[in-house]
């Protein structure tokens, strides 16, 4: 069975089978937080392995204050910022016109998409998510996932929190027009869908 405080205690002491029982407890979870950042499988890659390292090469500093799962992510969400840092230079991408960003707020409301959003897996959400550019994706993540603050944000980024809330608002709106095309698509494809059952009964009559 695993206990915890007991594995936490001996990975302290430079234990490497508590070490690996930790690295297996926690692995499946803080790699799913990873691709939740990353725009490939090789960044993704990086940001694991680079946060497992930095959560061994500290973790005698974990006091056993507060939760140590919150402890774990916290390491695995700032390896990828500093990631995204040294890759890129902060940038307001705005890929998209504002038609089209007006156009998907009149189907859209934000209580009318939340609710669609929660019918939505976590693999359809995701996907979406992640097909954001990397800005975005980066603010919607860190306020909406991990609750942190537009002034957090900001100092985490080395951004005005003008540009965090400039970035979450087109994240909204662009995750919006996703959703509706995601939508529309299924619509046609069940009508497809349809023409074809019927053209298959009208074949068989």
């Amino acid at each position: 069975m695993y206990n915890e405080i007991e594995v936490i205690r001996r990975c302290q002491k430079g234990e490497a089978s508590a070490q690996e029982l930790l690295y297996k407890h926690y692995a499946s979870r803080m790699r799913y937080v990873c691709v939740r950042y990353a725009r490939t499988n090789f960044d993704v890659d990086d940001i694991f392995q680079d946060a497992f390292i930095k959560l061994f090469a500290n973790i005698h500093l974990y006091k056993g204050e507060g939760s140590f799962d919150g402890w774990v992510r916290r390491i695995f969400v700032n390896t990828a910022i500093d990631h995204y840092r040294k890759q890129s230079k902060w940038r307001d991408e705005q890929p998209l016109e504002e038609t089209d960003y007006e156009q998907a707020d009149a189907c859209l409301s934000d209580e009318y998409f939340e609710q669609l959003a929660s019918r939505l897996s976590s693999d359809e959400l995701l996907e979406m998510v992640n097909s954001l550019p990397t800005g975005y994706r980066l603010v919607f993540n860190l306020y909406a996932i991990e609750k942190y603050t537009h002034a957090q944000i900001a100092e985490q980024l080395g951004v005005t929190e003008g540009t965090s809330k400039s970035q979450l608002s087109k994240a909204r709106k662009m995750l919006k027009l996703i959703l509706k095309n995601y939508l529309n698509s299924k619509v046609e494809m069940r009508i497809v869908d349809e023409q074809d059952d019927d053209e298959k009964a009208f074949n068989l009559a």
